[in-house]
Formats: structure tokens, sequence, C-alpha cells
């Protein structure tokens, strides 16, 4: 089974899909700033889950805890970037400090972690990195624009060490959930009933962790928005924001 080490998954998708990779007898390594919701798992999987407080935006904590799974489990063989951090504000009310933290948590840490898991596989010539992205980086959305520029960004940067890693044996992808039922969209003005339930999306993800499609969804019908997502994204970005809108001010009068 593999060695898999997670930034970001304490709670949310981040915690079923750990929570599913560990039934699938998968060894498993969370790192965040907070354990308290993923260390429910410890009893049920203390030989294959390690907790570890770290910071995305630390590489030395980053490093710290890849170090740690590197002795406590082997080789890694697969790393995935899920923490991110959302905002929801028009640009003429968000400050340059806001952009920058955003970018730290969703862009930077993604960076800092393939570039400390990336001389561990590239030593043994094999591996996977997977970054979290989001349909919203793909097609854009009103009054998120911090979030989503950071997932337009991963996911460039995925393609350019996708191309740079071939020679060893690692491949890049990007996870793509829907819109779900978490704290980082609760911001959103939609009802939950039109969010995807974060265990479902959680365990679907897990259960395509070795898909050698570059963008991994959970299912084919999420598969399938992304791809017209994909070919359309100006036009999904606008339709979007408008149904958003409309969710809201219903929500509103109700």
């Amino acid at each position: 089974m593999a060695n898999i080490i997670i930034v970001g998954a304490n709670q949310g998708i981040g915690y079923y899909l750990t929570e599913k990779l560990l039934k699938l007898a998968h060894s498993v390594t969370v790192l965040d700033i907070e354990v308290s919701g993923i260390s429910k798992l410890q009893k049920k999987y203390p030989d294959t889950l390690l907790t570890i407080i770290a910071d995305a935006q630390q590489l030395d904590s980053i490093e710290n805890g890849v170090e740690q799974a590197v002795e406590r489990f082997g080789n890694i063989d697969i790393a995935i970037h899920n923490a991110c951090v959302c905002t929801f504000d028009s640009e003429t009310d968000t400050g340059y400090e806001v952009y920058q933290k955003v970018m730290d948590i969703n862009y930077f840490g993604a960076l800092r972690l393939a570039k400390t898991v990336l001389p561990f596989m590239r030593k043994v010539k094999k591996g996977r990195i997977i970054f979290t992205s989001s349909g919203v980086g793909v097609t854009g959305f009103a009054n998120i624009s911090p979030y989503a520029s950071t997932k337009g960004a991963i996911e460039s940067l995925a393609k350019c060490l996708e191309i740079e890693n071939e020679e060893y044996g690692i491949s890049f992808h990007l996870f793509h959930p829907p819109l779900t039922n978490t704290a980082s969209a609760s911001g959103l003005p939609i009802p939950k009933e039109f969010k995807a339930d974060p265990k479902k999306v959680g365990y679907g993800l897990a259960e395509h962790i070795w898909s050698k499609k570059f963008v991994i969804c959970h299912s084919v019908s999420q598969a399938l928005q992304m791809k017209f997502s994909y070919h359309h994204p100006l036009f999904i970005g606008r339709m979007m924001t408008k149904m958003t809108k409309r969710a809201g001010a219903n929500k509103s009068t109700r």
C-alpha cells in the first residue's frame, strides 16, 4: 500500500479523503495547523495515521513534517496539497495583504510541499503530487478573485512540473471537487442542499487516487462538468455568478 502525505486534512474533504485512504489500508501523514478533528481517527488507525501540526506558510514546518513521514512510513508515494483559505469580497474591498496571504497558503503552500517531496521522489524515480484546485480557478467567479487566482496559478504550476519531472517517473495531478459543504465554502450565499456532501467527495477522490488523468474528480458527472468548464470558462463563470446571486437573493427573502 502507499505512503501518502496530505497538507490540510483536519476537516471537510481532506478529512474524509484521509478516512477513506486509511480504510483502503494506505499509510497517511496529515500536516495541518489544527489536528483535533483528524486525530479522532487515531484510535482506529494507530499504526497507519500520523498527524503533525504544521503550517503551509512555513517551509521549515513542511520540511519537518515530511521528514517525520519518511522516517515513520518510508518514501512518499503521493503528496497532496489540500490546505486553502478563501475570502468573499470584491476586488475593491480586498487589500493587497489579503491577496498575499491567500497566495502564500494556496499557491506557495503547494510549491513548498512539491519542492520538499520532489528530492525524495526523484531519488527513487517514482511518485505523484496532487494539488487541490477549483472550478473557479478555471472559469472565474465574482468576489472571490484571491482564491480563484491561486487555483489558476497551481493549475499552471502542476503542468510545468509535470513536464519537468516526466523523466523521473513523477506525475502531477489536480483534484477538482465540486462546490462542497465545507467551512471554506460557507461564505457563499448558497443553500446547503446545492452543495456536495464532503464525505462523498472525499471518498470518491480517494477511490480515484491512482487515476492516470491529469484532472481527477470524485465522479463521472463532475468530470464532465469540468471538461465543459475548460472549454467554456467565462460562460460558466458568468452563469455561476448569476445563479449564486439569484440563490442569495431568494435565501434573503425567505
